[in-house]
């Protein structure tokens, strides 16, 4: 098992700062899985692009769901034909397309729920972080930066500092 420390960058999201716009959504679709990269003539493809980060709401927040690249990752080990696959250098994980068989088990033993079936383009689909790029579409297209790039212990870090500096009332309603 790798040492926490020795994790990779990973994205995180500010709640705080999250509007729900999707301007996240929309640029990994355009960017990510559509022919054309531009966002007028994606609408209009015959298979539309698909996003592969969900912004979710709870109530009055808004909050971005993606892969997690969990280290001890369900989805890995239950795929039949080893189509899940991770990344060495970054520990992300990634779908090969050419070997999946759509047997949708990866789908449900998700525990973030964001792997879904692509019936489109015959594979399962999520996140992988842009793992071969030096920056996510999605973190670079976030208007308000509620979307970050950080390790593990980075985010803990931001996470103790923001409680010291704030009441427990208004912790409360971060969460």
């Amino acid at each position: 098992m790798t040492n926490r420390s020795d994790f990779k960058k990973r994205l995180f999201c500010d709640q705080s700062l999250c509007l729900g716009c999707k301007t996240c959504e929309l640029r990994c679709a355009v960017e990510r899985s559509s022919v054309s990269k531009c966002l007028n003539k994606a609408v209009k493809e015959e298979v539309l692009p698909r996003s592969r980060v969900y912004v979710q709401w709870e109530g009055k927040r808004s909050l971005p769901l993606q892969c997690r690249h969990c280290e001890e990752a369900p989805c890995l080990e239950i795929c039949p034909t080893g189509a899940l696959k991770r990344d060495e250098e970054s520990r992300c994980t990634y779908i090969d397309g050419e070997r999946c068989i759509t047997c949708w088990m990866c789908v449900m033993v998700c525990p973030y729920g964001v792997i879904s079936p692509a019936i489109e383009i015959r594979a399962a689909d999520k996140c992988d972080q842009c793992f071969q790029m030096a920056e996510p579409f999605c973190l670079a297209a976030c208007p308000t930066g509620a979307l970050q790039l950080m390790s593990p212990a980075e985010y803990e870090q931001r996470l103790a500092d923001r409680r010291m500096n704030t009441s427990p009332a208004e912790w409360l309603s971060l969460i």
